[in-house]
């Protein structure tokens, strides 16, 4: 069975036989937050591969942040590379849900929440109780909270 880190591992070669630079420097940075994490604690593990694509996810989520933040600053350029990298990253991730299937989970769970008598501010964390595992590693959180507080003020 090959695991996510190994199947990093074996298109970063890929990528440096092609000379593809873009993809090989993205997936060496991934590897590298993901060596960090594994020896981040009191002792070196491997991680799992869901404990990968949260690394990925991260790291998907610095470059888009990235990415803003140079658009914003007026660099074009640095913002496309920025861009390009966390595409490469999302080939890895599971496929994000459209705003349509976000919107039908958290209906549901807002039905869920005030059927179980939440009502008000203490809504949002029920909703999101119940809306977190079903999303996870589908949209991003702050998306999802935008998303439950747009639903709970009607």
């Amino acid at each position: 069975m090959t695991t996510l880190k190994s199947k990093l591992q074996e298109d970063l070669n890929a990528a440096i036989r092609k000379r593809d630079e873009l993809r090989s420097s993205t997936l060496r940075l991934t590897l590298t937050a993901i060596t960090k994490e594994e020896v981040a604690g009191k002792e070196k593990r491997v991680l799992s591969d869901d404990e990968v694509l949260k690394v990925i996810t991260k790291e998907a989520k610095k470059r888009r942040e990235a990415a803003d933040a140079f658009a914003q600053g007026g660099r074009a350029e640095s913002a496309e590379r920025e861009k390009a990298e966390g595409e490469v990253l999302a080939e890895y991730l599971p496929k994000q849900l459209s705003d349509d299937e976000l919107n039908d989970i958290v209906t549901q769970a807002v039905e869920e929440a005030k059927a179980a008598g939440a009502e008000g501010p203490r809504a949002m964390g029920a909703v999101m109780k119940i809306v977190n595992p079903k999303v996870a590693g589908l949209a991003e959180g702050g998306r999802v909270a935008a998303v439950v507080k747009k639903l709970l003020a009607g």
